[in-house]
């Protein structure tokens, strides 16, 4: 069977820590090429792929070159948001010229930081006649799609379909400065992290036979708020110092917790509810909490209740680290262990998925059309956030949105403001 040559543009913290990580369990594919606008980043992302046995990759800093590399089948796109959209148009411009052939392009979550910017992303990949995958790594998720296969077939077929999922994604803020720049992000912890959310939902409410499209969106309301980094000056400061003084959330604050509520339409006319949250401000550690509730049953998957949990008395002390867990919080105490993060957030499932799917030559279950359905929701929940009140979908004016946190003019003490339209 062929192999399918896998160039990653960018070399973030995502990449090191889970998708070449998660490379080793992917058949029929090699890493063949790194590319990096700091040379010596992509070397050292390239060298992890050597020791992990996942390829031997050739490092670029032009995109344009790395795409017209023979060794080069496909393209992985995990540079920051604000910089995706110059990445696309330069791939997609080497394959509509005929000076690169490549099978298609994946995307990292979100697909873009706005309605448009998302829109473009799916336009430029479709002028140029590619396959596209949206990395999603939550519906890839062991847990998640066993647990969906359970109840849908012993439940739902019984009792009837399920009404309610509830999500959320929640740790202590993330690892690099951009994150935390509701310009360069997009908005705060809502747009980094509900996007997961809102597809898990999706995942769980809609039917094994049915299309995605099957579950209409009707109505969106939502909420946020900075309750930690922006409104106490101790955490300010720390913020200030973790970034050497890129961010200052006391003047340009982001939130660092979401919400959201997501009424569906099935097909049969029932509607189905999808309950999100998010948060900056959950000091464990990485977690991911799911539920499906239905008729006569029921579903929790929670990532910080695993198998194995160990134990630290007050005599053992050393340097903190996230061996345990992602953005763990302490090395003493009770604490979960997740043995393989990349199996249990679903990345070495996502990544087999795309390249079985691109070497059949067929699209995958997450397209970028995802990518822009999950945008247009996320836009609509900061749209309600800012009106504080319950919007149809889709809103109107949706397209030209952009978050007041992303514009730089958001006030965290607008929460309180009632809406007496």
């Amino acid at each position: 069977m062929k192999r399918l040559g896998v160039g990653f543009v960018g070399t973030g913290w995502v990449v090191n820590t889970y998708h070449a990580k998660a490379w080793r369990g992917v058949r029929h594919a090699d890493i063949t090429a790194i590319c990096d606008l700091e040379e010596e980043r992509a070397k050292t992302t390239a060298a992890l792929c050597r020791e992990l046995g996942v390829g031997n990759p050739k490092v670029y800093r032009d995109v344009s070159e790395m795409a017209k590399d023979p060794k080069v089948d496909a393209i992985w796109i995990t540079v920051p948001n604000y910089a995706r959209i110059p990445v696309v148009k330069a791939i997609t411009e080497e394959v509509t010229q005929g000076r690169a052939e490549l099978v298609g392009l994946v995307c990292e979550k979100p697909l873009g930081r706005n309605v448009k910017e998302a829109r473009l992303m799916l336009e430029m990949v479709e002028k140029a006649s590619m396959l596209h995958g949206y990395l999603e790594n939550q519906v890839f998720m062991p847990s998640l799609v066993k647990g969906k296969e359970i109840l849908w077939k012993r439940g739902a077929n019984i009792a009837g379909r399920p009404y309610l999922a509830r999500c959320s994604e929640e740790h202590g803020g993330p690892h690099t400065a951009w994150f935390w720049d509701a310009s360069r992000q997009g908005g705060g912890a809502l747009n980094d992290m509900l996007c997961h959310s809102i597809e898990a939902a999706r995942f769980l409410l809609t039917a094994p036979n049915e299309e995605k499209e099957a579950l209409i969106p009707r109505a969106v309301s939502a909420e946020i708020a900075s309750l930690k980094w922006s409104s106490r000056p101790k955490y300010v400061e720390r913020l200030r110092e973790m970034t050497k003084g890129e961010i200052d959330y006391s003047k340009k604050p982001a939130e660092d917790m979401g919400r959201a509520s997501i009424v569906y339409e099935t097909k049969e006319g029932l509607l189905v509810l999808s309950e999100l949250s998010t948060s900056w401000s959950f000091v464990p550690g990485e977690r991911v909490y799911l539920e499906l509730l239905g008729p006569e049953y029921y579903m929790q998957i929670d990532s910080l209740n695993p198998e194995m949990k160990i134990f630290f008395s007050r005599e053992i002390k050393g340097p903190s680290g996230e061996d345990l867990v992602e953005k763990q919080a302490a090395e003493q105490g009770f604490m979960p262990v997740l043995p393989d993060e990349t199996s249990t957030y679903g990345y070495t499932e996502e990544h087999r998925h795309m390249v079985e799917s691109f070497l059949n030559g067929k699209m995958p279950r997450e397209t970028w059309k995802d990518g822009v359905f999950v945008v247009e929701l996320l836009m609509a929940c900061y749209m309600a956030a800012e009106k504080n009140k319950k919007l149809s979908f889709p809103p109107a004016r949706l397209e030209d949105f952009v978050p007041k946190v992303a514009q730089g003019t958001w006030n965290p003490k607008d929460i309180i403001k009632a809406t007496f339209e």
